[in-house]
C-alpha cells in the first residue's frame, strides 16, 4: 500500500498486464518482455487511462488489420512526457490526456504536429456500501460528502504525474468557488489518498479500501463500479465551458503550471522515431477506427478528429 501523498514513480501497465487483467504490471517485468524495444511494431507510450482501451480493443484490431504488432505501456501524461523529454522511453506514438500540456513539453524537439481524437469527462466513483457512497447515492450534494470524508476515504491520481491528478484538485477548487467554500481545496488536497499509478485508481474501491475515487468516465465503465455523474460545470467534459475551466490552475512540483481544461486525447509520431511509418499508420488506424473508442467509454463527436501544426497526408482521415 502506498503512503497517502506518495510521489513514487508509477508502474507501467503493459499489453501482457491488460491481457490477464494484472494491471500494473512491475518495471522489472516489463523490461523482461521488452516493451518498447522492438521495431517491427509500433511502439505506443499513452496516458494510463487508456490502458484498456488501447490494450483490448485498438491494439489488436491494428495488429488483425495491419499485421504490425502493437507495444503500449501507460502512465500518467507528465511522467511519460518526462521519459520522452528525458530519453528514457523511445516510443514511436505519444498519447497524451492534456492536449497543451502534450505541446507544451514535446514541440519543437520531439514532435511537430498533432491529432485530437477522443474526448473524455470527470466522473466520481464510489462504493456504494459504505457511508458516503450512500450519501451520494442519496443525492446529497457530493462537496459535502467529501467535506466529511475522513482521511484517505477519497482517491485521486497524483496531479504531478498526470492530468486527472491535477482536474481532480481542480475540481475541489471550482467547488469552493462556485459554492463559497472556502478552504475546500487545500482541505481536499491534504485529505485524499494519491495512487501513483493512474491505472490501478480504482482497485481501492474494489479492495475495501477506498469510498470514493475523482476518476474518468471510461474508467468507472470499465470496472463496472457505482458512479455519480457531475455537471458540465465541474466536469472538464463540456468545450462549452474551456473558459470556465480555465479560470483554475495547478502548479507541479517541478514548478509547471497547468490550467484546468476539457478532457482531450492527442497523439502524435515523435520527430526521432524509430519506425515513424508503423507510427503514422497507427494513428491513422486511431481516427478511423472511432467506433472502437465509444466502445470503451469514449466521446468521439463532429469536431473530432482535430489537427495541430502539419500533420502528414497518411494520418489525415
Amino acid at each position: 500500500m502506498h503512503s497517502r501523498g506518495g510521489r513514487s514513480e508509477p508502474s507501467p501497465t503493459t499489453r501482457r498486464a491488460a491481457l490477464t487483467g494484472a494491471v500494473g504490471l512491475t518495471a522489472g517485468l516489463v523490461g523482461a518482455t521488452g516493451c518498447l524495444g522492438r521495431a517491427d511494431g509500433a511502439r505506443v507510450l499513452a496516458a494510463g487511462s487508456l490502458s484498456v482501451p488501447l490494450e483490448n480493443g485498438i491494439g489488436p484490431e491494428f495488429e488483425t488489420e495491419t499485421g504490425y504488432r502493437y507495444e503500449g505501456e501507460y502512465y500518467g501524461t507528465n511522467a511519460l512526457l518526462r521519459m520522452v523529454e528525458d530519453g528514457t522511453k523511445y516510443p514511436d506514438v505519444v498519447v497524451g490526456a492534456d492536449v497543451e500540456l502534450l505541446r507544451d513539453r514535446l514541440y519543437p524537439d520531439h514532435a511537430d504536429w498533432d491529432a485530437e481524437f477522443a474526448a473524455n469527462e470527470v466522473v466520481i466513483a464510489y462504493e456504494p456500501e459504505t457511508n458516503l457512497g450512500q450519501r451520494l447515492a442519496a443525492g446529497e450534494p457530493w462537496y459535502e460528502v467529501f467535506a466529511d470524508a475522513d482521511d484517505g476515504d477519497i482517491a485521486i491520481t497524483d496531479p504531478d504525474l498526470d492530468p486527472l491528478g491535477y482536474r481532480a484538485i481542480l475540481l475541489f477548487e471550482l467547488a469552493e468557488r462556485e459554492h463559497g467554500l472556502e478552504g475546500f481545496r487545500e482541505a481536499m488536497a491534504e485529505a485524499v489518498y494519491r495512487e501513483p499509478d493512474e491505472p490501478q485508481l480504482l482497485a481501492g474501491l474494489e479492495n475495501g479500501n477506498r469510498a470514493c475515487a475523482v476518476a474518468y468516465s471510461n474508467m468507472a465503465a470499465e470496472r463496472d463500479v457505482a458512479v455519480r455523474e457531475l455537471s458540465d460545470a465541474y466536469n472538464f467534459g463540456n468545450p462549452a465551458y474551456a473558459d470556465r475551466y480555465a479560470a483554475v490552475s495547478y502548479t507541479t512540483e517541478g514548478g509547471q503550471t497547468v490550467e484546468g481544461s476539457p478532457v482531450v486525447y492527442n497523439a502524435t509520431v515523435r520527430t526521432d522515431a524509430a519506425s515513424p511509418k508503423i507510427g503514422r499508420t497507427f494513428v491513422s488506424f486511431l481516427l478511423e477506427n472511432r467506433d472502437l473508442l465509444v466502445e470503451h467509454g469514449l466521446r468521439v463527436g463532429d469536431s473530432l478528429p482535430r489537427f495541430h501544426g502539419d500533420p502528414p497526408e497518411e494520418v489525415e482521415p
